[in-house]
């Protein structure tokens, strides 16, 4: 009788400690996780006013984001974290930077540590408003095929494509709110595929999977 309690316990232990172990390795991270040490740099070389973007980094992770061009005579610097909510941690090869001569720059990007997309329009003029976006769906991501040059969020309920170089946008909508959670995005949007002249996406809409699609015209 004392064999098989001690067995019996022995089993419990065994299956505690797995358990622990399973939860403790948790999802895989979207990409490199490892400390972030030097500043990530983004420059037009072939620009003559050479207009740049650069990530400051402090504890593993980005800190601020820095701009200019020659001759602007000042560099702007904005914290990310104040500006999107969240704490990132960055992987070049995750990123995707689009300059608009000296109008603006774009940034699309990823967070590493769970995959949520982000992109900042900034403008290079100080009057300029910057326009981020925590809701992004960035072509960064495996699952979700957005053409080139194209920047696409959602707000919930849509899905929003702008043309990076015109300005140009259209949307397509859902029919509802499907209340995403970000942080983990295909819960509720599984894949999509955008183009200039047409929107895909998988959406699950109260307790299925539903095709949504819709032809664009951006203007």
């Amino acid at each position: 009788m004392r064999l098989i309690l001690a067995i019996a316990v022995i089993s419990i232990i065994t299956a505690l400690a797995s358990s622990s172990c399973n939860s403790s390795s948790g999802p895989a991270p979207f990409c490199d996780t490892t400390c972030m040490k030097d500043t990530l740099k983004f420059t037009k070389d072939d620009h003559p006013l050479k207009p740049y973007v650069y990530i400051s980094v402090k504890d593993c992770n980005a800190e601020s984001v820095i701009w200019s061009y020659d001759g602007m005579g000042v560099n702007r610097k904005l914290g990310l974290t104040d500006l999107l909510g969240a704490t990132l941690h960055l992987d070049k090869k995750f990123m995707r930077v689009y300059f608009n001569d000296t109008s603006n720059v774009w940034l699309l990007f990823n967070n590493c540590n769970n995959g949520r997309g982000y992109f900042l329009k900034i403008p290079f003029d100080k009057k300029g408003n910057i326009s981020p976006k925590a809701s992004a769906i960035n072509g960064i991501d495996p699952k979700f095929s957005v053409a080139e040059g194209l920047a696409v969020y959602t707000d919930r309920g849509n899905l929003f494509v702008e043309e990076i170089a015109t300005g140009k946008k259209e949307m397509m909508t859902f029919g509802q709110d499907i209340e995403p959670d970000y942080n983990n995005i295909h819960e509720k949007i599984d894949s999509v595929n955008i183009t200039p002249t047409r929107a895909w996406a998988r959406i699950w809409i109260k307790d299925h999977w539903q095709d949504k699609e819709k032809k664009l015209t951006l203007k």
